[in-house]
This record gives C-alpha cells, structure tokens and sequence, in this order.
C-alpha cells in the first residue's frame, strides 16, 4: 500500500512528512507503517518500514537517522551520520541527504526548517520534553548551524488533541508550577480531571521564542485509529503494545 505522509506549505521547499500508519509491512496489531525499533514487532518488518520511508524521501534507508528517545531536553547536532543512537529528544543537520526522524505515538513530533540558511531540524516534544525546553533547545542547536529562529518555520504534527489528553492535578501542579500562566491550556474535566492542550502549549512555546511562523496540523492520533498509532488509546484499550508513527525531514 501506497504511503501516505502528512505535509506542510510552511515546509514545501525540503522534502518531508508526517508519516501516518498507512502502508507498510507490520502486521496484526501493529499493521501498518510501524517504524518504532523499541516495539515487540517483527524486527524485519520494522526495517522495511523504515527503508520505505527513506524511499519514499528519495534517499536510501541508511540516511534515515533516529536517536534513543528518552523524554528530554538533548538535542544532537549532526554533522556526519550516527553510529549508534545516542540519547536525545531532538536533531538538527545542514547536511543535505541526511533523514531526521522522530518517532511519536501521542506525543508531538515537530519538524524545523530554515530555508534561507539550509538548517532543518526534528523534535520529539511530549509534554515532559516541552516543560524542559527541548524546542527552544532544537532552535538554538539550529543557530550554531548558522540559522536564524526568524527565519525558522516549525510545524507540528499529529499528537494527542486536548479533547482526548485527560490528566490530573498532579500534572497541571507540575506543568503550572514554575509557569503559573501555562494554566490557560487547561480545560476542566470530569472531578478533579483536566483537559490538556499539548499543542496549543508548544505553539506558544515556538512563537515566544521567535520563529518566523509556527503551526499544527490539526490531527489528533487518538481519535483516528485507522490513520495513527496511540500509546493512550492501546492502554485504554488493554493492548500490550502499540506501534509508532514516524515523522521526518532532509534537505
């Protein structure tokens, strides 16, 4: 089945996409385009995935990079490709051929791109990574490239909407307590339950930052199962596992 990636006009002049679980050769519960290498699917599955998306990209699958993702702040600069995966949330490469690769599955893979300076850049920004700073952190690694976060665009894609991130007091005491002002990307929920805006909270993030433009793209991985993976929606549902979504970029 033909592979059907998510773009952005913010992002037209690099090759990219925001790579849904259509196509691919995972089977059963994970059927689709499952690109995760830390899942119980088949290895060799996994693999082909992985080489269809770097494919797909128009480059071979050894140019598709990815890091260990831990939930951080750490961002890799890439100048030669990776002989391991070291542990970071994020990359950046003026290297052309070269595939950044986020893995997501509720949380937010964001993309970067410079186009006047040739600098992109791929974040994995759950709520964790946001609070740490791993997208002001990904634009900062940019500019020791020579980018400049005014001519930085930075896209959003698919994560979980804030109609399905139901969270507790906890959480919202952790996210507002060094930020009392982040309590705008709650809503009230059921009790003592809240609703959390994880997009909205990045997008404010990116733009008082001082991107050039910044966006989401409006899709949320929960409530579509036929379209994305959900680490939330597999709990929810007793899965023992779930399959991850890959999100990418090159120049």
């Amino acid at each position: 089945m033909t592979l059907t990636p998510l773009t952005s006009d913010l992002l037209a002049q690099v090759p990219h996409g925001f790579f849904t679980r259509i196509g691919g050769s995972s089977t059963g519960l994970y059927h689709g385009l499952n690109c995760g290498r830390g899942s119980d699917d088949a290895p060799a599955a996994v693999k082909n995935n992985r080489r269809a998306v770097a494919h797909f990209l128009g480059q071979p699958a050894d140019h598709l990079q990815s890091v260990h993702q831990i939930h951080s702040a750490n961002v890799q600069i890439l100048t030669t490709p990776l002989t391991d995966a070291p542990k970071a949330d994020a990359m950046v490469t003026a290297s052309a051929g070269v595939i950044l690769g986020v893995l997501t599955a509720d949380c937010q893979p964001v993309l970067f791109h410079d186009a006047t300076a040739g600098v992109i850049g791929a974040a994995h920004a759950g709520h964790k990574g946001a609070k740490l700073g791993v997208l002001q952190n990904t634009l900062a690694a940019m500019e020791t490239l020579g980018a400049r976060r005014q001519d930085i665009c930075a896209v959003i894609g698919p994560c979980i909407s804030q109609e399905a991130y139901e969270v507790g007091p906890e959480f919202l005491e952790d996210i507002c307590h060094d930020a009392p002002e982040a309590l705008r990307f709650f809503a009230q929920g059921k009790g003592d339950r809240y609703q959390f805006d994880l997009p909205s909270y990045s997008l404010e993030q990116l733009r008082a930052a001082g991107v050039k433009e910044a966006t989401w793209t409006g899709h949320c991985t929960y409530s579509a199962p036929d379209q994305f993976y959900s680490y939330r929606r597999s709990v929810h549902e007793h899965q023992p596992d779930y399959g991850r979504l890959i999100s990418c970029i090159c120049l």
